[in-house]
């Protein structure tokens, strides 16, 4: 059995998610003191942690049979990725699940800085003063919000704010226009136009390009009584221009929620009254934290699969090279691989991949996650992304990829095609609204699957009752189905993609290979 580790206190919906699992132990150390912990995660194959544990050279020098770890969050802040790297452990993040409970946080920051009430409310409530002439606001209607960074964050906010009424433009030079202008948000290319702006809000992350991006410089270019947001990282805006720009009156209010030193009780910024200030809030929802909880436990559950390692952070094709949009493929061509591995269980031939659309000139690192997945369910952990191709060449299995920049059918599109001893498999998968995967065929027959959980491929003739055969057998031994996906052809032959709740045995595979209409039927969990 592979085994968890989690070291930092997670929503119970992550514990649940790990415990229902067979396969999987979970090692419950929240309780456990650093001390202790080092001296259980030797155990472990996987760690989920938050930032009070520290990922240093102690606790990687414990951690002896660690393969992967997963920051419950977004920031890595306490994670040696060089150390993880030197030792082979794939260091991953939970990057989108805050995202809802951020865009509501910004736009609850744009209104305070529209509209004083923080002030007002501290005004009345705390000073027992009615004074409504002081707190005059504007109107978000009409204004101009300028948003530094487009992602997922960025663009949600973007639509907040144009339900508002607000002119929304967008600053992003690693996206394509069309993300912003197919929102009806207009994109600029030029940063002086974002400065020239009502409103400016920034969502980009915390590296040497974006550290003081709005600065002293930057403030002076600035239109007279403009209003400033960040709900995303410190040290994005200069703190010490923010502060002469506020008290000069250049900024007429700032809303901030991340400070460059954490917590930031003593701050000179908090002297200002022109000022909204909370204390690093923008995930801290009721519903993010369970996300939050739940994604880590399911990029857990792959990683200890070595199934595929979702937002890692120490790859050697660094995600942060790459588009966005690169970035899910990534994950969804080596999760496509490994389901063709096991429904197409021999001796491999060869390993093809075709690349459609603008994200076909990444057809070359998206082959090495191909070859990854396949042979994982051969190999197991003696392949990784840095001798892929290698163990492929040991094994006489050929791999090569096409890359076509038109796409049939879809924006991007990515297709694997498995040859073995006993046949060919061919999986076609693509991403919709930039994070959500999608296998849409299977050798021939069309679907629309994510591609997760337990579930049962069957071939069948297409004649009357399969479906009821398939149901009252899986009914009669216990076994849930949770959806089922029907693909049909044109040559009387039908394949089902069935998500069950249970495991499947191969006692029960050989119950589904004996009806009568069945070609073959295969088991795979992804």
């Amino acid at each position: 059995m592979k085994k968890i580790i989690i070291c930092d206190a997670i929503h119970q919906k992550g514990f649940e998610l790990l415990r229902k699992e067979g396969d999987i132990e979970v090692i419950d150390a929240v309780s456990l003191s650093k001390d202790k912990l080092l001296e259980v995660i030797g155990d472990a194959d996987v760690a989920i942690t938050r930032s009070p544990t520290a990922i240093d050279e102690k606790f990687l020098k414990n951690a002896t049979n660690l393969k992967a770890i997963v920051r419950a969050g977004v920031g890595v802040d306490n994670v040696d990725l060089d150390g993880c790297s030197k030792r082979g452990i794939i260091a991953m993040n939970v990057p989108t699940a805050n995202t809802i409970a951020a865009v509501e946080m910004t736009m609850a920051h744009m209104l305070s800085c529209a509209r004083s009430f923080v002030n007002a409310n501290n005004n009345l409530k705390l000073d027992r003063v009615w004074k409504r002439e002081k707190w005059y606001g504007i109107e978000l209607s009409g204004k101009k919000l300028g948003i530094i960074g487009f992602g997922n964050i960025g663009s949600r906010v973007g639509i907040r704010a144009k339900a508002f009424g607000m002119d929304v433009l967008a600053y992003d030079p690693y996206i394509e226009p069309s993300k912003a202008t197919d929102l009806g948000v207009e994109y600029t290319a030029n940063f002086d136009d974002i400065l020239a702006c009502d409103f400016i809000t920034i969502h980009t992350p915390k590296n040497k390009e974006t550290i003081n991006i709005i600065s002293f410089d930057e403030i002076e270019k600035m239109k007279d009584g403009v209003r400033l947001i960040n709900c995303a990282r410190g040290s994005l805006f200069n703190e010490k221009a923010l502060f002469e720009g506020i008290k000069s009156g250049k900024i007429a209010f700032a809303g901030i929620d991340v400070f460059s030193s954490e917590p930031a009780t003593g701050h000179y910024l908090l002297d200002l009254e022109n000022i909204c200030v909370t204390p690093h809030l923008g995930a801290n929802t009721h519903e993010s934290q369970e996300k939050i909880a739940t994604q880590a436990a399911e990029s857990a559950l792959l990683a200890a699969r070595g199934i595929s390692y979702p937002n890692a952070l120490n790859l050697p094709i660094r995600a942060e090279d790459l588009p966005q949009v690169i970035v899910p493929y990534l994950e969804l061509i080596q999760k496509m691989s490994y389901f063709a591995a096991q429904i197409n269980r021999a001796q491999i031939k060869s390993i093809r991949i075709k690349v459609e659309g603008n994200i076909s000139e990444y057809a070359k690192s998206l082959l090495t996650f191909s070859v990854v997945g396949v042979l994982k369910e051969s190999v197991g952990d003696n392949v990784n992304y840095v001798n892929a191709g290698y163990v492929a060449q040991d094994k006489n299995i050929e791999t090569s990829y096409e890359e076509n920049p038109t796409s049939s059918g879809y924006h991007n599109k990515v297709t694997v095609t498995l040859t073995t001893t006993k046949g060919v498999s061919s999986i076609k998968g693509t991403v919709f609204e930039d994070i959500e995967q999608r296998i849409v065929n299977i050798n021939g027959f069309g679907f629309d699957f994510k591609p997760k959980g337990k579930m049962i491929v069957f071939k069948n003739r297409d004649i009357p009752g399969v479906i009821a055969n398939i149901a009252t057998l899986l009914s009669q031994n216990g076994i849930n189905i949770s959806d089922f996906r029907l693909g049909r052809g044109k040559d009387g032959y039908a394949m089902a993609v069935i998500l069950v709740d249970e495991s499947i045995n191969k006692e029960m595979l050989g119950k589904l290979n004996s009806i009568d209409a069945c070609l073959w039927a295969q088991y795979a969990i992804l």
